[in-house]
C-alpha cells in the first residue's frame, strides 16, 4: 500500500497519454489560450477598477467572477503546460492537494458568485425602487466575503478529508488532480468522503434551486416591462449564459469523473474535464465585454488613451 503520508509519494497523470505525438502544438496551443485568458480578465479588472462610475454592486461581482476565472485557469494551465514540455507526467501528493483545493475553490466560488449576482438582478429588475437601499457598499462587500469565506471553508473540509485518507493506487485518468479520482483510490471505507460529498451537492443544489427561482420572476417581470426586457437582455443575458456554459461544464466532467470508464473514453474525458476550466475563464470577459454597454465604452476609452500616449511617446 502505497504511504501517501511520505514525501515521495507521487501520482501518475494518465491523461496525457494520447496526446504525446502532438505535444508541441497542444503546448503552443494552451500558453496562446493561457496569455488570452489572463490578459482579457485583467484588462476588464483593471477597467472596472479605474473606472468609478462601474463601482456598482453588479460590476463588483462581475470583477470578482474575473478575479476567480484567472484562478481556476491559474490552477489548471501552469502544470498541464510544464507537463507538455518537460514530457512529464507525475504531481507530487502535497502538490496534487494544492492543485485539487484551488480548482474546487474556483468550482464553488464560481457557483456562489453566480447565484449572488443573480439576487443581485433580481433585487434590480423586480424591486428596482429598493435596490440602492438593499445592495449598499457593506452589503456587497459582505457578499464578497461570503462568497470566498463560503468556498474556502467547503473546499477545506473536503481536502482534510482526502488528505487523511490512506492510498493503495497512485493512478489518475486525468489531465490534473480531481478529488473524487484520488478519493476513489482508497485502502478503506469512504463513506466520510461520500457523506461529505453529498452535502456539498445539496449546498449547491440549494443555490441552483435559489438561482431558478430568481430568475423565474425575473423573467415575469422583464416580460410586463420594455423597459425591463431591455435591461434584462443588457444585464441578465450575459449572467444567463455564464451559468448554462459553466453548469454544463461541470455536469458533464462529474458524470464522466464518477460513471465514464475506459482508455477509449480518455480523449472525450479530457475535452469533457477541461471545458469548465478553460472556457468559463476565456468566455465570462468576452460575453460581458460585449454585452455590457459600460464596460465596453469605459475599455474603449481606456484603449484609445493609452494608445495616444504611446503614439505621443513615440514622437
Amino acid at each position: 500500500m502505497p504511504d501517501n503520508s511520505s514525501k515521495e509519494f507521487i501520482f501518475v497523470l494518465h491523461g496525457l497519454n494520447d496526446s504525446r505525438t502532438n505535444k508541441h502544438i497542444y503546448f503552443a496551443f494552451g500558453l496562446v489560450v493561457y496569455i488570452v485568458t489572463l490578459f482579457v480578465n485583467l484588462t476588464l479588472i483593471i477597467t472596472i477598477i479605474l473606472e468609478k462610475t462601474l463601482h456598482e454592486p453588479m460590476y463588483l461581482f462581475i470583477c470578482n467572477l474575473f478575479l476567480n476565472g484567472i484562478c481556476g485557469a491559474s490552477a489548471f494551465y501552469p502544470k498541464i503546460l510544464a507537463d507538455l514540455f518537460l514530457d512529464s507526467n507525475i504531481i507530487s501528493f502535497t502538490g496534487c492537494l494544492i492543485q485539487m483545493y484551488i480548482i474546487y475553490c474556483y468550482l464553488f466560488c464560481e457557483f456562489t458568485s453566480l447565484t449572488v449576482m443573480a439576487y443581485d438582478r433580481y433585487v434590480a429588475i423586480c424591486k428596482p425602487l429598493e435596490y440602492h437601499n438593499v445592495m449598499t457598499h457593506q452589503k456587497v462587500v459582505n457578499l464578497l466575503v461570503f462568497i470566498w469565506i463560503f468556498s474556502l471553508l467547503q473546499v477545506s473540509v473536503a481536502i482534510v478529508l482526502t488528505a487523511q485518507t490512506p492510498l493503495c493506487g497512485n493512478d489518475i485518468d486525468k489531465l490534473y488532480c480531481f478529488n473524487w479520482d484520488v478519493v476513489k483510490l482508497s485502502c478503506t471505507d469512504i463513506t466520510v468522503n461520500n457523506v461529505y460529498g453529498y452535502i456539498i451537492m445539496f449546498f449547491q443544489l440549494f443555490q441552483a434551486v435559489f438561482i431558478i427561482i430568481s430568475y423565474t420572476r425575473i423573467i415575469r417581470a422583464a416580460l410586463k416591462s420594455k423597459t425591463e426586457r431591455v435591461k434584462f437582455m443588457q444585464t441578465c443575458l450575459p449572467h444567463l449564459i455564464t451559468l448554462i456554459n459553466f453548469t454544463i461544464s461541470v455536469l458533464f466532467d462529474v458524470l464522466c469523473a464518477r460513471y465514464g470508464k475506459g482508455q477509449e473514453l480518455q480523449t472525450l474525458r479530457n475535452i469533457l474535464g477541461i471545458e469548465f476550466l478553460v472556457v468559463p475563464p476565456l468566455l465570462n470577459p468576452i460575453i460581458y465585454g460585449l454585452k455590457m454597454n459600460q464596460i465596453r465604452r469605459r475599455f474603449m476609452q481606456l484603449y484609445s488613451h493609452s494608445l495616444k500616449e504611446v503614439e505621443q511617446s513615440l514622437n
